[in-house]
C-alpha cells in the first residue's frame, strides 16, 4: 500500500513498503517540455517497482543525478550520500584505479523512491549482486547507433544478436535504450570473472559483425564504425548501463522498455515514456518477469573467442582509464598514429553539447564546399565524462571529402578549458589532452 500526506512547507511524505520517503520540493519540474515534476517521478517508479528491482535490486548503483531537471547540469555519484536513511543498503565496491566507494544497494520500493527524491533519473546498476561483487549473472549487448542509423536497422542488429545468443545456449532479453539504441541483456552463471564475461561479449560482437559487416560493428574506435556498434566494454568491471525502466534524459521523458523480441518489429521507442509505462505495467507486467529462471553459460562463446584468437585476432581496446591488458593492441587511435587512416580534425570541446554543435555549424558555414561531402557518421559527438559531469568533443572525418577541399586543423571553436573534466583520463585520439569515454571512472 502507497500513500501520501501533505506536510505544509516540507514537501510530501511517501509511505511504501513499510518506510516513510520525505520528497522536497515535489513540484519541481524536471522535465521542462512534458511537464513532469520530481513527485511524477517517484509516483513513475512506484508503479513499476517490480520491474525496476528486477533490473537494479541488489545491485550496487551509481546514482546519476539531475537536481535541476534535464536543462541543467547533472553529474555522476558512487559514493552513498552520508545523510542516508538506517534502511538503505550500501555495498563498497573497488575499482581499476585502485580506490573504493560505498554504493547504494536498493532493495524495496522505498529505495526507489528515496533514490527519485535525489532527482535520479536513470538507474545505473553493476552487473553483479552485492553478494558476490566478482563475478557477473549479467552479459550485456549495447547496440549504440552512430549518427544518421535508424531504428529499423538496428532492429535487424538486434536479430543477428539473438541468432547468435540462441545458437551459443543463450537467452537474451531486449529492451529499448531510451536513447537511440537498443540493450540485450543475458542472464548467466555466477561462474566468470569480468574479464572473461568481457572477452565473451566481446567475441559475440565481432561474430555479429562477421555476419553482418554492412550494418554492424565491433570497432572500438569511433572514427572507424560503420552501423550499429556493440559495445563490448560495457562488460568491463566499473561499466553500467541505464537498466530496465530507467527514464532517461530526454524531452519526452522516455524511458528503456523492456521488450518481447515479437514486439521489436512493431514498435516505436518514442512510445514509452513516463506517462505510458505505468499503464503498459499494469496491464501486462514486466516483459523481463521469467528473466531469472534463465541463467546460461558463456563456454560457447568463450570457444568462439579461443577460436578468434588462434585465428590472429586478440584482445580488442579496453576503455581508457584501464591499465594495459596482456595481448591487447596498442591503444592508440588510428587518427593518432604516425600513418593515420583517416583525416580527422577536431572542431571544438565545450560543457554543453549544444555549445559544441553550434560550434560545428560555424566550421561548416566556413567550409561549406567541404561540409557538402560529409556523411552522417563522419561527425563525431563525443560524450566524454570527467571525474563528476560530461563534456563535448566534436571531430569530423574528412575521408568522404576530396583532398583539395580538406580544410587543416583551425584553433577549436569553441574551446573551453576543461582541465578538471579531463584530469586523469586518457587519451583517445587528441593528444596531449586526455579526455576519458568511460562513463563511470572512480
Amino acid at each position: 500500500m502507497v500513500w501520501s500526506i501533505r506536510v505544509p512547507d516540507s514537501g510530501e511524505i511517501i509511505s511504501v513498503a513499510g518506510h516513510d520517503v520525505a520528497i522536497s520540493n515535489p513540484r519541481k519540474v524536471l522535465f521542462p517540455q512534458a511537464g513532469h515534476t520530481k513527485l511524477d517521478l517517484v509516483r513513475y517508479y512506484l508503479a513499476v517497482s517490480e520491474g525496476a528491482l528486477r533490473g537494479a535490486g541488489d545491485r550496487p548503483n551509481v546514482l546519476v543525478r539531475y537536481p535541476n531537471g534535464i536543462g541543467g547540469e547533472f553529474f555522476y555519484q558512487k559514493r552513498a550520500p552520508s545523510s542516508r536513511p538506517a534502511w538503505i543498503d550500501v555495498v563498497s565496491l573497488s575499482f581499476p584505479s585502485g580506490r573504493t566507494a560505498e554504493e547504494i544497494v536498493p532493495r524495496d520500493a522505498a529505495a526507489l523512491a528515496w533514490m527519485a527524491n535525489l532527482a535520479c533519473l536513470e538507474l545505473h546498476p553493476h552487473p553483479v549482486r552485492d553478494d558476490d561483487l566478482d563475478h557477473p549473472d549479467e552479459l550485456r549487448v549495447d547496440l549504440d547507433p552512430v549518427p544518421g542509423v535508424e531504428w529499423p536497422q538496428i532492429r535487424d542488429v538486434a536479430a543477428v544478436v539473438k541468432a547468435v545468443l540462441d545458437e551459443a545456449g543463450l537467452t537474451g532479453w531486449p529492451k529499448t535504450s531510451g536513447s537511440r539504441g537498443m540493450h540485450v541483456f543475458v542472464r548467466i552463471e555466477r561462474r566468470w570473472t569480468f574479464t572473461e564475461v568481457r572477452r565473451a561479449a566481446l567475441a559475440l560482437a565481432r561474430e555479429v559483425e562477421r555476419r553482418a559487416p554492412a550494418i554492424a560493428t565491433s570497432k572500438w574506435w569511433k572514427e572507424e564504425r560503420r552501423g550499429v556498434f556493440i559495445d563490448y566494454n560495457q562488460n568491463a568491471k566499473d561499466r553500467t548501463v541505464a537498466s530496465a525502466y530507467s527514464v532517461r534524459p530526454t524531452a519526452d521523458a522516455r524511458v528503456s522498455a523492456p521488450l518481447t523480441w515479437d514486439e521489436i518489429g512493431d514498435c516505436d521507442p518514442a512510445d514509452f515514456t513516463l506517462a505510458t509505462m505505468p499503464a503498459r505495467f499494469a496491464q501486462i507486467g514486466d516483459r523481463h518477469a521469467a528473466m531469472n529462471e534463465h541463467a546460461g553459460s558463456i563456454e560457447a562463446l568463450l570457444e568462439l573467442s579461443a577460436r578468434h584468437e588462434a585465428d590472429g585476432l586478440g584482445d580488442a581496446p579496453w576503455p581508457p582509464h584501464y591499465r594495459k591488458q596482456a595481448g591487447e593492441a596498442p591503444r592508440v587511435a588510428p587518427s593518432r598514429r604516425r600513418t593515420p587512416s583517416r583525416p580527422l580534425i577536431e572542431i571544438g570541446r565545450a560543457r554543453e553539447q549544444a555549445d559544441a554543435l553550434a560550434g560545428f555549424e560555424r566550421w561548416k558555414a566556413r567550409h561549406p564546399d567541404a561540409a557538402a561531402h560529409l556523411q552522417p557518421a563522419d561527425v563525431l559527438v563525443d560524450r566524454e565524462r570527467g571525474r563528476s559531469r560530461t563534456w563535448t568533443r566534436i571531430r569530423v572525418n574528412l575521408e568522404h571529402v576530396p583532398a583539395e577541399l580538406r580544410p587543416a586543423q583551425e584553433p577549436l571553436d569553441p574551446d573551453e578549458k576543461l582541465a578538471d573534466e579531463w584530469h586523469a583520463a586518457s587519451a583517445r585520439g587528441a593528444a596531449p589532452r586526455r579526455p576519458s569515454r568511460a562513463r563511470k571512472e572512480p
